[in-house]
């Protein structure tokens, strides 16, 4: 069993920078999961993590024992104030996986439903955002430069293990973006054309959801072919964009399941 103790250690110090480093987990591709639900599903999706990392004290939990007799490798076993010094969670299971960050190509074509979110700041919105998606059968995300990173701590544990479920595109610029569509351009605004109730969304379409307080940048906008508003009290100025899409895909998916001739 290899087990650690001493924060001097060399390989405890480099699962605390990529613990704590944005910059470090970009330069190395790799991530943290952390959590049973989430080192769950990325065992299911993608299989063996590069490395499982548990703390001492609940490596005989039994979800957690589970999780590692599926491992083809032996764990790492930090003290239980190691692993507290690495973990982003309050009182949570101490088991985590160090995993490359996937990065599947952006297809030629894209004809099926996909998410495009311009330039986000929130990680619970990213995360709460991409957990619809799966929710509501959309396969793909996009997110423009300078959105949240999806596999930021916050953005992972909003997702739910959403990410397993995703192909996730980061950093992709709008117009290398739309010049790969093969479906219409949906969007969202204050200034919908039409009420989101009254539009047909059962064919495939790119939905596209702006930047927290600004909305959609001029680019995006000006490709939206169909602008739908949700239709609310006065009493409130707009929604959260979180909300806001779930709202939308979530009317798409009742019109494509529940709708007479859907």
């Amino acid at each position: 069993m290899r087990r650690i103790a001493s924060r001097d250690n060399a390989s405890f110090r480099d699962l605390l920078l990529l613990a704590t480093s944005t910059r470090e987990r970009r330069r190395r591709g790799a991530s943290l999961v952390e959590g049973i639900h989430l080192c769950e599903a990325f065992l299911d999706r993608h299989g063996d993590p590069l490395q499982a990392v548990v703390s001492d004290s609940s490596a005989a939990h039994p979800e957690v024992a589970g999780l590692l007799a599926r491992l083809g490798g032996e764990p790492l076993h930090l003290s239980d104030a190691l692993f507290r010094s690495i973990s982003g969670v309050e009182h949570g299971v101490g088991i985590a996986f160090v995993v490359d960050t996937p990065s599947p190509a952006l297809p030629a074509e894209i004809d099926s439903d996909c998410v495009y979110l311009d330039g986000l700041q929130d990680p619970g919105n990213v995360g709460t955002i991409l957990r619809t998606c799966v929710a509501t059968g959309v396969r793909r995300v996009a997110t423009a430069p300078g959105t949240a990173w999806c596999w930021s701590p916050k953005v992972l544990r909003a997702g739910m293990g959403a990410h397993f479920h995703l192909d996730l595109h980061e950093s992709v610029g709008w117009e290398e973006f739309a010049a790969r569509l093969r479906v219409p351009v949906f969007g969202a605004t204050a200034d919908g054309a039409r009420p989101l109730y009254s539009v047909d969304l059962r064919p495939p379409c790119a939905w596209v959801f702006g930047r927290e307080g600004e909305g959609l940048s001029a680019p995006v906008l000006e490709a939206v072919a169909l602008r739908v508003s949700i239709p609310q009290d006065a009493a409130v100025e707009s929604l959260n964009v979180g909300v806001a899409a779930a709202v939308c895909l979530y009317e798409q998916l009742r019109q494509r399941r529940f709708a007479p001739g859907g």
